[in-house]
């Protein structure tokens, strides 16, 4: 029996092509729809063009004009609904750093703890 519910969909920000192709991998393991960002400022004219954003998937450190927790701050104060995961290689957040409501994760990404964590955060695909 088909579903005629489109999947939810998560828009992963990252700038490097590899962790991004990894990180969308799992966005589709987890039986959601993916759409890429390789920065804040190409994430932002993503979400101002489309109305179906489930989740917020962004690394921190971007070039750009703004980085990735800057990105996940103006998310959170324009799109309240919308979940948070941000990711860092480099970077430790405590949770007093991160929007309200929003997880943060330490790279080397764990696929199956990202792909629970999605399904925790925006439900079963």
């Amino acid at each position: 029996m088909m579903s005629l519910d489109r999947p939810a969909v998560v828009l992963v920000v990252e700038d490097d092509l590899i962790l991004r192709m990894r990180a969308i991998d799992m966005v589709d393991d987890a039986g959601y729809g993916s759409i890429e960002a390789a920065d804040a400022d190409e994430a932002l004219a993503i979400l101002l063009s489309r109305s179906d954003i489930a989740l917020l998937f962004t690394d921190v450190q971007m070039p750009g004009s703004m980085d990735g927790l800057e990105l996940a701050n103006a998310v959170r104060e324009r799109w309240p609904l919308i979940k948070i995961i941000i990711v860092s290689g480099q970077l430790k957040l405590s949770s007093s750093q991160l929007p309200r409501d929003s997880r943060f994760f330490g790279k080397p990404l764990v696929s199956g703890q990202m792909i629970a964590e999605m399904q925790n955060m925006i439900g079963s695909a």
